[in-house]
């Protein structure tokens, strides 16, 4: 059973669903790569208040905040995209990593495993819950923005208004 919803952010739409157990399953600006098409529905019953919660979350957001996630969160993805989408929701507000660090983080995890960079963009690129598992923190070598699903222009947006709201704390 999967819940639907819209908010409306000031860089566009953004579909949220979330699954019978209450937990966030997706976050994806409208029109984004890999993004399912929603369709704003409850599969019977009440919608889960995860969907609110998330909302509320999105609000603090783009008021330049950085909220603390206090809902349950249930991408789903193979083992590897959900180990690179644990350290994604490492990278603090306001900093960013390149695909290379994370590759040598997870190289370290894996006892000296070789890890590509390029394995790792391409989970980064699939993550179900944008924003608040932040791959828009990720960017290429020498800071260089590539590879965000939700559009270049809103990546550099997001980093621009996370500085702003990392400076103003």
């Amino acid at each position: 059973m999967r819940y639907t919803a819209f908010y409306a952010s000031p860089m566009g739409k953004i579909g949220l669903s979330a699954d019978e157990h209450g937990a966030l399953t997706g976050l994806w600006f409208e029109g984004q790569k890999y993004a399912p098409l929603l369709e704003p529905k409850g599969e019977g019953g009440t919608p889960p208040p995860v969907l609110q919660k998330a909302a509320r979350w999105l609000d603090a957001y783009f008021a330049g905040e950085n909220p603390p996630i206090n809902f349950p969160l249930a991408p789903q993805g193979s083992a590897f995209q959900r180990e690179v989408w644990a350290l994604l929701q490492a990278i603090p507000y306001g900093k960013t990593v390149t695909y290379g660090q994370l590759a040598k983080q997870l190289q370290a995890r894996r006892g000296g495993a070789i890890v590509a960079a390029q394995a790792v963009g391409g989970a980064v690129g699939r993550n179900k819950i944008a924003l608040i598992i932040p791959c828009h923190r990720v960017v290429g070598a020498h800071g260089a923005l590539t590879g965000y699903a939700g559009g270049i222009a809103r990546k550099a947006q997001l980093l621009q208004m996370e500085q702003a709201g990392e400076a103003g704390e």
